[in-house]
């Protein structure tokens, strides 16, 4: 399940050259406090891009309508397990939501402002009718015992913290000792690999180090609810559930270790060198990542070494 990791890795293919160099790197020369699933994957998946919004702290670049309408789901479920009704739940995700500036979304070919009006008009459309598939029928827990909780773990082996955010913690269905983590998605698809998925895997296994160490009982499963945007129109279930059980693990968790000390070690090489290559066939931020690269090239690389009509 770990193989599809090479093709996010699409952006470190020095990867292999630099660790040899990478087993003398040391925690001084880290730019960052720690790693979480996202920025794992960003520095993976686009180094340069990664660079920009986890050591330079720019997050200048916007969001689709889909990740806004998530972010304002998120917001809704987090309060309404947190014991608001449903319809005070659905009004301060529908609040966060409209609080997203324009300039903080990608409308795609929406420009003018009478567009964007209407975008937004469509997303506020889809953002309540996702919320409702989901609380028409919500999961319920024999407990709760925390809400986007966030946690950071020292796990030993590893030269940097681990830092997760969990949607839910509650007490296991499955053993009443334990726990169980709830990771809420929506999606305009359902994920084909389901629990198999390799970014759920990661993800699963982020949020275990934090909750074991935090909540100081055995961690059980990891479960993603996935919550179809849109309406199926074979009356299917618009929820999807797909559960990870750490029991079963162990290669997983000494892949996971490994990989975090990888890419710990090659970012202080990388770090050293001074030196981030951009990902072009990122479909996030491949161009504002090349861009960032050519606006960084000293004027006399394209200048004198370069001469096409020579």
């Amino acid at each position: 399940m770990f193989l599809d990791l090479v093709g996010i890795a699409d952006g470190v293919f020095l990867f292999c050259i630099l660790r040899p160099m990478a087993k003398k790197a040391q925690k001084s020369d880290l730019p960052i406090k720690h790693w979480s699933h996202s920025s794992l994957m960003a520095y993976l998946r686009n180094p340069l891009a990664w660079y920009k919004r986890y050591v330079e702290l720019v997050y200048d670049t916007p969001s689709g309508p889909s990740g806004v309408i998530g972010r304002a789901a998120h917001v809704a479920l987090q309060h309404y397990y947190g014991g608001i009704d449903k319809e005070g739940a659905i009004a301060l995700g529908m609040e966060s939501l409209r609080d997203v500036a324009d300039f903080e979304i990608n409308f795609g070919k929406a420009k003018s402002k009478a567009a964007k009006k209407k975008k937004r008009e469509q997303m506020e459309r889809d953002y309540v009718q996702a919320v409702n598939f989901y609380l028409e029928k919500p999961p319920k827990y024999r407990k709760v015992l925390g809400v986007e909780y966030v946690g950071v773990a020292k796990v030993e082996g590893l030269p940097l913290p681990i830092k997760a955010v969990s949607d839910l913690v509650v007490q296991s269905a499955v053993d009443p000792k334990g726990v169980d983590i709830i990771d809420h998605k929506f999606v305009d698809t359902f994920s084909s690999q389901g629990a198999q998925k390799t970014l759920f895997v990661m993800q699963a296994i982020f949020n275990y180090y934090t909750v074991k160490k935090n909540f100081n009982k055995p961690v059980r499963r990891f479960i993603v609810i996935e919550c179809k945007k849109s309406r199926n129109a074979d009356g299917k279930p618009q929820l999807r559930k797909y559960i990870i059980d750490f029991r079963t693990f162990k290669q997983e968790f000494i892949i996971f270790n490994r990989l975090v000390r990888d890419a710990t070690a090659t970012m202080a090489v990388l770090m050293g060198m001074g030196v981030f290559l951009p990902n072009p066939s990122d479909m996030f931020e491949g161009e504002n990542s090349f861009d960032i690269y050519r606006i960084n090239l000293p004027p006399e690389d394209y200048d004198s070494h370069f001469r096409p009509d020579k």
